[in-house]
């Protein structure tokens, strides 16, 4: 995953034909403000300076546009939950929340015949059916209803449950 960075320049630099700007890694800023202010201060030149993302790196799209960066961004930034975790519930909700995040996580897994066994398991679902009858259930059937029920939700293997 790569370090959050954004390359900041501002809209008079560029009417004017200029890319004049800098890279600013997003890790050295502890909020929004913080960072807004030392892009205010890259562009100190200018006299109230507009600043304009011309490109970045390693922050998901729902936070970024060019001329935005959205404050929730260093929530998301600063949790530990696994990058990957964060980036599937990003792709999958197109929001971050990070109770919701951790609350409809449930793991990563190869296929949903895999994610079904684990539910099943998980949940003791088959526990009232004797041991020799248990090999008939078909979790595949039962992970394509799950899926296609709306009731989970996988993106780079990572499943979790509908968010409500």
């Amino acid at each position: 995953v790569k370090m959050p960075r954004i390359y900041v320049g501002t809209y008079n630099a560029y009417n004017e034909g200029s890319i004049k700007g800098a890279w600013l890694d997003l890790e050295d800023y502890d909020n929004h403000d913080a960072f807004m202010t030392a892009c205010r201060e890259l562009h100190a030149d200018e006299h109230d300076p507009e600043c304009m993302f011309q490109d970045f790196e390693g922050i998901p799209r729902e936070f970024i546009g060019e001329c935005y960066l959205k404050p929730e961004f260093w929530d998301y930034m600063n949790c530990d939950i696994d990058d990957e975790v964060k980036e599937a519930y990003m792709y999958l909700f197109d929001e971050w929340n990070e109770d919701r995040c951790r609350d409809s996580y449930f793991g990563e897994f190869d296929n949903r015949t895999k994610m079904a066994e684990h539910l099943v398991d998980e949940t003791g679902l088959l526990g009232e059916i004797p041991e020799n009858l248990q090999c008939y259930f078909d979790y595949e059937a039962y992970g394509r209803d799950m899926e296609l029920g709306g009731d989970v939700f996988e993106h780079n293997r990572h499943w979790f449950w509908r968010n409500y």
